[in-house]
């Protein structure tokens, strides 16, 4: 007696659908990529951020040295060390212009880049707090009026950095801004006594 097969019977095409292999990986790079992505793009949109933010500290470092050491004085119009607010925010944004462009409209009016410059009579006056209201900078309170010799100043720089990919700046900033719009406040400040210049 010989033993014989018979044919086996042809799976159905539903079947044979769930066991085929083929693709699976095309499949599943198709759903990793998109979050894989948007975490690679958040982290290197952090790092160009706290990037940016060192660039303002050198600026805020460097303005407050002018300041500080009669470079740049604002008391008396007719020197040629005097800078309005207008010309004050120009060399600042030329300070900050290998990763941050100011335009003509941002120099005259702030939009973005916001400096606060003001005299204290003791630095214990000074303010240790971020001007916020309903989670927004609040600019209402910011000038620029540095005193003069001998005088005690503080420069503090805010700078709204837009942020694209909104995943991590929850875990490196409590600003919530309420405006519609997201970004990273920058903020860096300099406190100092002018030096007794003529």
């Amino acid at each position: 007696m010989t033993g014989s097969t018979s044919p086996k019977a042809p799976q159905s095409g539903l079947k044979r659908l769930f066991r085929s292999k083929d693709g699976a990986a095309a499949i599943e790079f198709a759903l990793l990529a998109i979050p894989y992505f948007l975490i690679v793009f958040a982290i290197v949109e952090t790092f160009v951020a706290y990037t940016a933010e060192q660039l303002v500290a050198n600026a805020v470092d460097t303005m407050g040295r002018k300041l500080r050491t009669g470079n740049i004085t604002v008391t008396t119009s007719t020197a040629s060390t005097y800078m309005n607010e207008t010309q004050f925010r120009r060399a600042f944004c030329g300070e900050i212009s290998i990763l941050i462009q100011c335009s003509e409209a941002e120099i005259s009016k702030a939009n973005k880049l916001f400096i606060d410059a003001k005299p204290y009579t003791n630095f214990s006056d000074m303010p240790t707090t971020i001007p916020m209201t309903n989670g927004d900078l609040n600019t209402a309170g910011l000038g620029f009026a540095p005193g003069g010799s001998g005088t005690k100043n503080m420069l503090r720089a805010y700078y709204k950095w837009d942020v694209t990919t909104d995943l991590l700046r929850p875990y490196i900033s409590n600003i919530r801004p309420t405006s519609g719009s997201n970004y990273f406040l920058i903020v860096e400040t300099s406190a100092f006594r002018n030096e007794d210049y003529p």
